[in-house]
C-alpha cells in the first residue's frame, strides 16, 4: 500500500498531526534580564530594601519607595538581583553586595529578573551566570580604570587621536612595554574619561593640555571598541563605577582590631584638613604595641568605614558610639590623606574598588593579628564588632532584611563642628 508523501513547507509549518511536538519551551529566549539604571542626588537614597531569600538563595528587591530613583529606574518589588554595576553577585554574600552598593556613589546599575522569570529559571535549572552573559553578547567586557605614571625619558607611552568624523571620540595607541601598556591600556582602546573628566566634552587641544597638566601621572578610563558598542546598544553610560581596577596608586586599608586590657590604643579626632574647610575623622596617637599598631594603623590616616559601613559623612559622636557598641572587636577601614585627595580629584569613593582587595587584606590581617601579644596592649575607648546594624538576614520568606534604602546613599564628607577627641 502506498502512502501519500509528506513534504515539509517551512512557510506553512507542520500540518501533519503525527509530527506535532508539544511541551518544548525555549526558556533561554523568554528569560531576558532587565537593566535598571539608578541615579540619585547627593545625600538622596536609592529607595529600596534588599534581602536574601532563604528559600531559593536569591537576592530580592523589597519595598521600592514611591518616586525614588529605584522606582524611576523600573526596579520592582520581588525582582531578583543578578548583577550590581556589571559585577555578578547572584552567589555573593549579602554583606558584600551591600558594601558594593554603599561605595558606588551616585550611580547604581542593577541587572534583575522578574520574580516569575527567576522562578521559571530555577525550575528549569538555568545557570544564572550563563544567562547574564548571554544578555550582553560575546564581545562584552568591562571598562578599565588605569593609572599611568610618566617615565622620565619615554613619557606615558600613549598617543591619543581623534576618531575621524566623530566629535569628542578618541582612540589610543601605545608603545610596547610603555607605562601605559603596563598600566593596562591597549592599542585601539577608546578613551572615555581622564582625571575625572568625560573626554566627550573636550576638544583635542583641551585634552592635550589636560594630559600635560596631569604632571607625573594620569588616570584614564578605557574600553575596547567592541565592548563600547555593547554599552551603546544597551544605552548604558560608561562610568568608573562599572570598571575593573587595573592600577591605582592608593588603596583603602582594612584593619581588624581585638581589644586588649587597655583598649585599642588610638584616638579618633575630628579635624579640619589644612587649607580647607573639610572636616575629616582622623586616627591619632597610635600606641606602641597596641592592637591598633598591630593591625597596621598609622597616625594621621583618615577613617572611612566602621565594620564595613561608610562613616565619612557621619557625626563624630555617632562614629564613636558605633565603635563603642561593637564590643571587643572592630574592623576599621582607613586611607592616607594623599590617597583620599587622589580619589576626591577623580570624583570617586576610595571604597569603590576596596571590595576587590578586602579578602586578601582579611587573610593578611588575620596572620598579623595572630602573631601579636594582645595582652600587652593599652587601649582607649574604641571597640567593636558591629556588623551592619541596619541589615538582618531573615530565615523566613516573607520577612524583609532591614537593609533600608536610607543606608544606600552616596557617601560624602560635609563640614561638622569640631568635637573632642575620643579619649
Amino acid at each position: 500500500m502506498e502512502f501519500p508523501r509528506f513534504t515539509f513547507n517551512p512557510k506553512e509549518g507542520i500540518d501533519n498531526p503525527a509530527l506535532v511536538i508539544s511541551d518544548d519551551p525555549e526558556p533561554d529566549q523568554s528569560l531576558v534580564p532587565r537593566l535598571c539604571q539608578l541615579k540619585c542626588l547627593e545625600g538622596q537614597s536609592f529607595g529600596f530594601y534588599l534581602r536574601m531569600d532563604q528559600s531559593s538563595w536569591g537576592l530580592e528587591i523589597r519595598d521600592v519607595e514611591p518616586w525614588s530613583p529605584a522606582e524611576h529606574s523600573g526596579l520592582r518589588q520581588g525582582d531578583r538581583v543578578l548583577e550590581i554595576n556589571e559585577k555578578y553577585v547572584f552567589n555573593m554574600d549579602l554583606h558584600r553586595v551591600v558594601k558594593k552598593i554603599q561605595s558606588c556613589g551616585l550611580h547604581l546599575f542593577v541587572l534583575v529578573l522578574r520574580r516569575e522569570e527567576y522562578e521559571q529559571a530555577v525550575s528549569l535549572g538555568v545557570d544564572m551566570q550563563t544567562l547574564t552573559k548571554a544578555s550582553k553578547g560575546d564581545s562584552w567586557s568591562r571598562p578599565r580604570l588605569c593609572h599611568i605614571s610618566r617615565h622620565p625619558d619615554h613619557g606615558l607611552g600613549m598617543t591619543i587621536s581623534s576618531v575621524p568624523g566623530q566629535r569628542g571620540q578618541y582612540i589610543v595607541s601605545i608603545a610596547t612595554n610603555s607605562p601605559a601598556e603596563k598600566a593596562g591600556v591597549r592599542s585601539g582602546d577608546k578613551l572615555i574619561w581622564i582625571n575625572g573628566v568625560m573626554v566627550s566634552t573636550l576638544t583635542h587641544t583641551i585634552l592635550s593640555k589636560t594630559v600635560k597638566k596631569g604632571g607625573d601621572s594620569v588616570t584614564v578610563l578605557v574600553i575596547d571598541s567592541e565592548s563600547e558598542s555593547c554599552y551603546v546598544k544597551r544605552k548604558m553610560p560608561i562610568l568608573p563605577v562599572l570598571a575593573e581596577c587595573c592600577s591605582l596608586p592608593h588603596t583603602a586599608k582594612t584593619m581588624h582590631l581585638v581589644k586588649g586590657s587597655d583598649g585599642y590604643g588610638f584616638l579618633l579626632r575630628q579635624e579640619k584638613l589644612a587649607g580647607t574647610r573639610q572636616i575629616v575623622h582622623v586616627l591619632r596617637e597610635v600606641d606602641v604595641g597596641s592592637p591598633a599598631e598591630g593591625a597596621g594603623m598609622e597616625d594621621g590616616d583618615l577613617l572611612l568605614a566602621v565594620n564595613a559601613e561608610p562613616v565619612e559623612s557621619m557625626e563624630h559622636d555617632d562614629i564613636v558610639k558605633k565603635i563603642r557598641q561593637s564590643g571587643d572587636k572592630v574592623t576599621l577601614t582607613s586611607i592616607s590623606i594623599p590617597g583620599r585627595n587622589f580619589y576626591r580629584e577623580l570624583g570617586i569613593s576610595p571604597l569603590l574598588f576596596h571590595d576587590e582587595w578586602i579578602l586578601q587584606d582579611d587573610r593578611q590581617q588575620t596572620v598579623s593579628r595572630c602573631t601579636k601579644n594582645l595582652n600587652e596592649t593599652p587601649l582607649r575607648n574604641g571597640d567593636g564588632h558591629l556588623t551592619y546594624p541596619t541589615m538582618h538576614v531573615e530565615n523566613t520568606e516573607e520577612a524583609a532584611s532591614g537593609l533600608h534604602s536610607g543606608t544606600l546613599t552616596s557617601q560624602h564628607t560635609h563640614s561638622r563642628p569640631v568635637s573632642p577627641a575620643l579619649q
